[in-house]
């Protein structure tokens, strides 16, 4: 029956993005890989373009020839989406919306990142508001305020979950009771189906196959847990409990193999495997209480995890540990190599890059024995948001602007 299972996932997934394109939260398989091979500079890698945008955490995305940005109108309380071309940083439209007030001392821009499906593109944006955009033109497609329209709360840190998209839904979290996760149908924007009673995390959502089953499930953590959902519906396939996450905070989790990983300052990391068959089961695999993260996500790579860790006293500071994916022990540990946060992309030939919050690009050997820093260069001011490779170049963002480098010829 793989040919059904095979039918089934094209169904779901729909227009697929170029393998080197980067359309969506960490990448074509929202897993922080590439398969673009960047190899150690020997000079200053080239900046290519920089244009200024307004403030906001979320990632550029790539795709089809070009980057989006989502961001705050400066001075007032609207967002907009802007699409620049990849190559040569030309303005090629901008898409303003109003949004409802918002303050804080650390970011009033766009947290979420964007997601490109086919010919549309969808944000999520730090109040809530959700809004569907043709990729080519810019033109608004729909628009809803999901926190206002389910009169939910206001997350503490705003809204942080990147949308997912699967066949005709795009998946989000909203938080309370009957609004954990929310599928709302791309076409329209009307509400298709809602799950769960608890708050929501910082995390955001990641799809998951199981052996044995012809739908894969769709993996969010809520404060209480870490859940697989059926896209399509919102049915409960499996759970696993984790202790109350009252800040909510929490990295995307981490799916390699048949593994998920998951990482909070409470809970540290857990591994999770999920059994195979109509009735799926989650069970843990492994717990590392002392790799504890609040919103950087890792990434897997060759029977390898590579987590950003935290300390938050006395001083912060962000550290990467590489561990043995099967046992969840630690092969190595890096300290300091961000304060607060770093963004990682493993590489197609066994690096990884790693952008620190000062803005300093490093790439590393992903396969040695102990931290290897091959080369490293500064790309941007400080910043908190993850870097994205498309097409042999990096875009990276600040405060104030998205640039381009140019890492491959």
């Amino acid at each position: 029956m793989n040919w059904l299972r095979t039918l089934l996932v094209v169904a779901l997934f729909g227009p697929v993005a170029a393998a080197s394109d980067w359309p969506q939260w960490l990448g074509p398989k929202r897993d922080g890989g590439s398969t673009e091979a960047v190899e150690p500079w020997k000079n200053t890698p080239k900046e290519l373009w920089k244009a200024k945008v307004g403030v906001g955490f979320s990632t550029p995305v790539v795709a089809d020839g070009r980057v989006f940005v989502h961001a705050r109108v400066n001075g007032k309380e609207r967002e907009e989406l802007i699409a620049f071309d990849a190559k040569g940083g030309k303005l090629l439209w901008r898409s303003p919306y109003d949004r409802g007030p918002y303050s804080s001392v650390l970011n009033t821009g766009p947290q979420a990142t964007p997601t490109v499906a086919g010919n549309r593109i969808y944000t999520f944006g730090i109040t809530g508001v959700l809004c569907c955009f043709e990729a080519e033109t810019g033109k608004q497609v729909w628009q809803v305020d999901a926190f206002k329209k389910l009169k939910a709360q206001l997350p503490q840190f705003g809204v942080c979950c990147s949308p997912l998209v699967v066949g005709n839904r795009v998946i989000v979290a909203v938080g309370g009771k009957g609004n954990s996760v929310v599928g709302f149908d791309t076409e329209s924007g009307e509400i298709a189906w809602q799950a769960l009673d608890e708050p929501a995390s910082t995390s955001s959502p990641v799809l998951f196959a199981a052996k044995g089953r012809p739908v894969p499930d769709v993996v969010f953590m809520t404060t209480l847990r870490v859940v697989g959902l059926n896209p399509l519906d919102g049915t409960l396939s499996w759970e696993f409990p984790l202790p109350f996450q009252p800040s909510g905070t929490a990295p995307t989790p981490v799916v390699a193999g048949d593994q998920i990983v998951t990482s909070t300052m409470t809970n540290g990391s857990t591994g999770i495997r999920v059994t195979s068959g109509e009735k799926p089961s989650a069970e843990k695999t492994w717990q590392a209480k002392n790799l504890s993260g609040y919103f950087s996500s890792g990434v897997a790579a060759k029977g390898r995890l590579f987590l950003v860790t935290n300390t938050l006293k006395p001083v912060p500071r962000a550290d990467l540990a590489c561990v043995d994916l099967g046992t969840g022990k630690q092969v190595w540990k890096k300290e300091g190599v961000g304060y607060f946060h770093f963004g990682l992309i493993r590489t197609g030939n066994g690096k990884l890059l790693v952008l620190d919050d000062t803005g300093n690009l490093k790439l590393l050997d992903a396969e040695a024995t102990e931290y290897r820093e091959l080369c490293s260069t500064k790309v941007c001011d400080g910043t908190l948001v993850a870097p994205t490779l498309a097409n042999g170049m990096l875009y990276a963002r600040d405060a104030e602007y998205v640039v381009c480098i140019q890492l491959a010829p």
